[in-house]
């Protein structure tokens, strides 16, 4: 019985090792992809040979993307937003959770109700839009901060982790004379380190990879965020040099680059502060995806 159960359980080790080795393949091959293309030559990327290493090495995509002001600007203003709609995002969503954890919150229901309700019903991009103009809102730095504050889901998932901290220690701490922001701020939200690390992470990837919001509400190209920079260059570059632009031909053959250069190199460099935060915010992701996932 042992030893069936061991060859068993050696199997399985071994169809999950193979799966994972899969899996990364699988995910780490586009991304190798595109830094080698990034860093080929013209006539290697024309022939469509490049898989994961470079051919010809060429950093004039990088060259030219670098010298473009808005570059800079856009990564200022992408820091700008994905910290301040972050940080929002995270004291706003605990502010509104905690309450919904005290049992003699008189409103308790009526809001846990309202929350629900939001999450099925939306007013959609045009309301949207006329709320964001009523707010004077439009072409400023809040209007890409203020409406990512607030989402039910995450105030339900902040919500289900402060009912598994022992209500002993708030207890204990009203008898000590401690208030409900003291509580929340000295007690809860110490004890709530995965939580708040695993969706920072989600808040700072989703507000960094966010670009339509930017389209919409932004008419101010200073203010546009790094998303919309890509976006220039993936649709624009490629509409210049297919169409035939002569400028464009005549830029391309004196830097001896092709349109897929510049590309890929401004992908590598959108991509690259969201692949250096991870690993300090790992150790709390495994912990933090769990949250809900165990009742008891």
């Amino acid at each position: 019985m042992v030893g069936k159960e061991g060859i068993g359980s050696r199997i399985f080790d071994l169809v999950n090792t193979c799966m994972m080795l899969l899996l990364c393949v699988v995910m780490l091959y586009p991304f190798l992809n595109v830094i080698a293309i990034s860093l080929s030559s013209s006539e290697h990327i024309l022939r469509g040979d490049i898989t994961i290493f470079p051919k010809g090495f060429n950093i004039n995509g990088y060259s030219y993307i670098f010298k473009d002001p808005f570059l800079y600007s856009g990564y200022l203003h992408s820091i700008i937003y994905a910290a301040g709609s972050t940080f929002c995002m995270l004291a706003f969503t605990s502010l509104m959770a905690y309450p919904l954890t005290i049992n003699d919150f008189v409103a308790k229901k009526f809001f846990a109700i309202f929350l629900v309700i939001t999450m099925f019903f939306s007013g959609g991009m045009i309301p949207s839009y006329l709320l964001m103009r009523s707010l004077n809102l439009l072409d400023t730095y809040w209007v890409m901060i203020i409406p990512g504050c607030i989402s039910a889901f995450n105030v339900l998932l902040f919500r289900s982790f402060y009912q598994s901290i022992p209500t002993d220690l708030r207890e204990s701490a009203v008898i000590d004379g401690a208030n409900d922001v003291q509580i929340l701020f000295r007690i809860f939200l110490p004890l709530s380190k995965p939580l708040l690390a695993t969706f920072a992470l989600f808040g700072i990837v989703g507000s960094w990879n966010g670009w339509f919001e930017a389209l919409v509400y932004l008419n101010d190209e200073s203010k546009y965020p790094l998303q919309l920079i890509l976006r220039k260059y993936l649709f624009t570059l490629s509409f210049e040099a297919g169409s035939g632009s002569a400028a464009m031909q005549a830029m391309l053959s004196q830097m001896k680059m092709d349109p897929k250069n510049i590309q890929m190199a401004i992908v590598v460099i959108v991509m690259f502060p969201i692949m250096l935060i991870y690993p300090f915010l790992q150790k709390y992701f495994v912990k933090g995806v769990m949250i809900g996932a165990v009742k008891g």
